[in-house]
């Protein structure tokens, strides 16, 4: 027998659905292309959809956001992580910075690029990428 899937997508679940909702329709410059208020938004990204849900009562707790200083926007270690490749880091960055949610850290630079990590309102992490280019170099 054979494995087979059709599609995939990436979904983060959020007590603060709406919250989250607002983040990411401002931080993609795009309007959620399904929406059930207080229930699941999904939106359109290059080569894969990525979904927020609010997850059933009885499962909250696993949901929630596990902040050490919310203040600070220092939250627990997450272990997945929402890449986005970037044409200009910089303007990504001041996107975010705009939006309320300033990456912490600085740019670290590797052999495939230039990254910073970022955090959305429940502390997931967004690593934001500009590739290496033959001008770069």
């Amino acid at each position: 027998m054979v494995f087979e899937y059709t599609n995939a997508f990436v979904t983060i679940g959020s007590v603060n659905l709406d919250k989250l909702v607002d983040f990411y329709t401002n931080f993609l410059e795009q309007k959620a292309v399904i929406l059930i208020p207080n229930v699941y938004a999904e939106f359109n990204l290059v080569g894969m959809r990525l979904g927020i849900f609010k997850p059933k009562k009885t499962n909250e707790s696993e949901f929630e956001a596990m902040s050490n200083d919310s203040a600070l926007g220092v939250y627990a270690k997450s272990k997945i992580s929402l890449c986005l490749e970037v044409s200009n880091l910089k303007d990504a960055i001041a996107h975010l910075t705009a939006l309320g949610y300033p990456p912490p850290g600085i740019i670290s630079t590797a052999s495939h690029g230039r990254e910073i990590y970022a955090y959305d309102p429940d502390g997931n992490r967004l690593i934001l990428h500009q590739a290496a280019t033959t001008e770069s170099h």
